[in-house]
């Protein structure tokens, strides 16, 4: 067991989730996010950009194939800029399809990572939270597309490719809720993650998104903190000044959700835990 270590501060110091231009949604270099990340006081910093989608090439959204060589150069170099002053892990988030798990799996598989996100951003071939794909939503009951999207969560879980599923209510992003009361599927879906062993993120960005609030709702992420959920924070940066961004509100979240702390990762693996 790794002991809990404190640290008299009011945000985490670890920030898991930023893109790179690479995803062609994103803007600013690498060293942006990191010198932010420095002047805010992290410690820790993790690049997570869209794996390449396996169903078809998907540009303006994620990473082509080729790119792959790149996003690594581009961590290297920055990791070499700040060393001694900034941790920088590899990462990066993969969108899970299902029926497309062994294309998925080579793409992980292909370069040493210190920890992948797991995220769904389509049921079917539903984009259900692209902003071009929204007005789809009124072609679904939305109660239905709540239970599918906890579905393919737990799904996704059970792949064991992932560390982290990332954003844990992301289909609330426009502001969609369900009619018929859903704490049941929370709740199977925390049981899988703890089996599983993967963690979460309190994802600021839904503070920055129609919902105007973080990812995932309190009453859920009280449900995963019961089942025993390990937990991280992410900002879901697509700039470098939103690199741990509104992370003192994450903190008050996670500690009114009973978290007591935090986890960090590398090569693969839990290797710190910090008090909240």
């Amino acid at each position: 067991m790794i002991r809990g270590l404190r640290l008299n501060r009011r945000k985490p110091i670890s920030d898991y989730h930023m893109h790179t231009p690479l995803c062609g949604h994103a803007s600013g270099q690498p060293e942006e996010y990191a010198n932010h990340a420095l002047k805010i006081g992290l410690k820790e910093i993790g690049f997570s950009d869209h794996a390449p989608f396996v169903v078809k090439p998907l540009p303006g959204i994620t990473m082509r194939m080729n790119e792959l060589p790149l996003y690594h150069k581009m961590i290297e170099d920055v990791r070499t800029r700040f060393k001694g002053r900034l941790e920088i892990r590899t990462g990066i988030e993969a969108d899970f399809i299902p029926g497309y798990e062994k294309q998925t799996k080579a793409i992980l598989d292909a370069y040493p990572y210190d920890y992948v996100i797991g995220s769904v951003h389509f049921i079917k071939d539903w984009g259900f939270d692209n902003p071009e794909e929204r007005e789809k939503w009124s072609e679904h009951d939305v109660n239905t597309v709540y239970r599918d999207y906890f579905e393919l969560l737990r799904a996704s879980a059970r792949t064991d490719f992932f560390n982290i599923i990332a954003h844990p209510d992301l289909v609330k992003k426009f502001g969609h809720r369900p009619a018929q009361d859903i704490t049941k599927d929370i709740e199977q879906t925390a049981k899988v993650f703890k089996e599983t062993g993967v963690a979460i993120e309190i994802n600021t960005s839904g503070r920055r998104k129609t919902v105007g609030e973080m990812y995932p709702v309190l009453k859920d992420l009280t449900i995963y903190c019961g089942a025993g959920v390990p937990l991280t924070f992410g900002s879901d940066a697509h700039k470098p000044e939103e690199v741990g961004c509104d992370f003192d509100k994450a903190v008050d979240l996670a500690k009114k959700a009973g978290y007591k702390e935090y986890v960090m990762f590398k090569e693969r693996k839990i290797y710190r835990r910090v008090s909240l």
